[in-house]
């Protein structure tokens, strides 16, 4: 009678795996869904994690957050200025004309310099997305590989993502 029971027992479990082989288990793919989830939670937590700073280095990244709007707000405020003031605006405008061509270089390289510092430093930070490049197109019309003579060295490494 035992090895009876015992030969039931086995053929359940063949009988089960071959049912996991063609439907998969609920419970294990809820489980894989639920760690897969977690996973993503934990990587979103640990990239959004605020760091604890002081006074200072808040009142600096604040002091960092406000050239661009003061200069797209100074601009928008010009056009009222001069709708609003036409004379006095066109005074004003008119010292501007004043000012030595060296120094607005020199205005010009400091701003740029400001903004290209800003972006290289979040460049090397890894915090600005690379662009994610279509799927090549296959189809009569385009040719997968060419030949070796028509190649183009610059766009086969632009395309590699490397430039």
């Amino acid at each position: 009678m035992m090895a009876k029971m015992g030969a039931v027992a086995t053929l359940g479990r063949a009988a089960q795996s071959l049912t996991e082989v063609l439907v998969p288990n609920r419970t294990e793919g809820q489980a894989l869904n639920h760690e897969a989830h977690r996973a993503a939670l934990a990587q979103l937590e640990a990239e959004f994690a605020l760091e604890r700073r002081g006074r200072f280095d808040r009142f600096v990244d604040g002091l960092n957050r406000l050239p661009r709007p003061l200069l797209a707000l100074g601009t928008l405020g010009m056009f009222v200025y001069a709708m609003a003031e036409p004379l006095p605006f066109a005074a004003r405008m008119q010292g501007l004309e004043l000012v030595p061509d060296p120094l607005w270089w020199l205005l010009g390289a400091i701003v740029g310099f400001y903004f290209g510092a800003r972006e290289l430093h979040y460049v090397r930070a890894g915090r600005v997305a690379r662009a994610v490049l279509p799927e090549p197109n296959s189809s009569a019309w385009h040719v997968e590989d060419g030949n070796a003579a028509e190649r183009n060295a610059a766009l086969d490494e632009w395309r590699a993502g490397d430039g």
